[in-house]
């Protein structure tokens, strides 16, 4: 089984495309989105090809592979048009005897840790930042942004195949690879 994580669409079609279309590439089994799915915030600009109608009917037409969780731009009227879940705050995974949680990271984070166990994996988004750390026992992963990079951080995305968080930019070169 392969997951693939992206993170803060912001109503991008251009990037939400570039997802699916490398969801579809990577033969990923579900694309986990880790929130900001359609709206772009009051504090960002305008992205690329900004347009969360198009957006919505893409993602729409995989629903049934999605696994998302809310972030702080997403809002009830954005549940409305998709028909995938994506209200959570967070979501469990149990991955090959690993419990994975997966959030945005606007409420949960390296400094509002959620109530995990030792050796647990946390991953979001948030922060357009790709990221990797262990805090207390408990691997802290950001896969980047997939539409909307700070920092320098290119478009970027991630793939969880066995044992191993692999973040890569979007022409699939590989970034960082991860022992979970």
């Amino acid at each position: 089984m392969k997951l693939v994580f992206i993170s803060d669409i912001h109503g991008s079609y251009k990037y939400a495309n570039k997802a699916v279309e490398i969801f579809e590439e990577e033969k990923g089994d579900n694309l986990v989105i880790l929130g900001d799915v359609l709206y772009h915030g009051p504090r960002n600009p305008l992205p690329e090809e900004y347009n969360p109608q198009q957006v919505a009917e893409l993602l729409n037409s995989i629903k049934d592979k999605i696994i998302a969780v809310r972030g702080n731009c997403d809002a009830e009227v954005d549940q409305m048009v998709l028909d995938f879940p994506c209200m959570a705050d967070y979501s469990v995974l149990f991955w090959e005897g690993i419990r994975i949680y997966i959030t945005h990271g606007h409420l949960y984070n390296k400094d509002n840790m959620l109530k995990v166990s030792k050796h647990d994996v946390i991953i979001h988004g948030h922060t357009h930042i790709l990221d990797e750390m262990l805090q207390d026992d408990v691997k802290i992963i950001n896969p980047g942004s997939i539409s909307y990079p700070k920092n320098d951080n290119p478009h970027s995305y991630g793939v969880l195949e066995g044992k191993v968080f692999t973040i890569k930019d979007i022409d699939g070169n590989v970034i960082k690879s991860i022992e979970i």
